[in-house]
């Protein structure tokens, strides 16, 4: 059977973000996440690089947070937190959010390379900022 070629329409309409669940035994239960839409993961690479003194340079300040907050969804896949909530996530186990960061870097298509490259492009780690604020609010406004 050969493959259909796909039009607009198809690759518009086709539902290929789902939740997907994962044991978080830190926190007593499960929680969804979900893979990132292109949209998002470009944002979450651009935060994470800053420019300083005329310099590129990592933000690797609650990277695992902020990823996480981005991929921990209910069950129809709607985001749980608000990038207002990434500093209080950062609070969390890092055993925890790393089992959640790996899920969701996973489904994103993120490989240990892409982080390792975005790393790659920086001498020095910066501290300062946790907000994504050109991704979508948890209601998806």
């Amino acid at each position: 059977m050969a493959a259909k070629m796909l039009d607009r329409d198809s690759i518009l309409s086709a539902p290929d973000i789902r939740p997907q669940r994962i044991e978080v035994p830190e926190w007593g239960g499960f929680v969804y996440v979900r893979g990132l839409t292109a949209r998002e993961r470009d944002a979450f690479e651009a935060a994470t690089m800053k420019q300083r003194n005329g310099q590129q340079v990592v933000d690797t300040r609650n990277m695992r947070a902020r990823l996480a907050a981005l991929g921990i969804c209910d069950e129809a896949g709607r985001r749980v937190f608000s990038d207002e909530d990434i500093s209080a996530l950062g609070a969390k186990s890092s055993l925890a959010l790393e089992r959640v960061f790996d899920a969701v870097r996973n489904l994103s298509g993120m490989t240990n390379e892409d982080l390792a490259e975005l790393e790659g492009n920086s001498s020095t780690p910066m501290v300062d900022g946790d907000s994504l604020s050109d991704s979508p609010s948890p209601s998806g406004a």
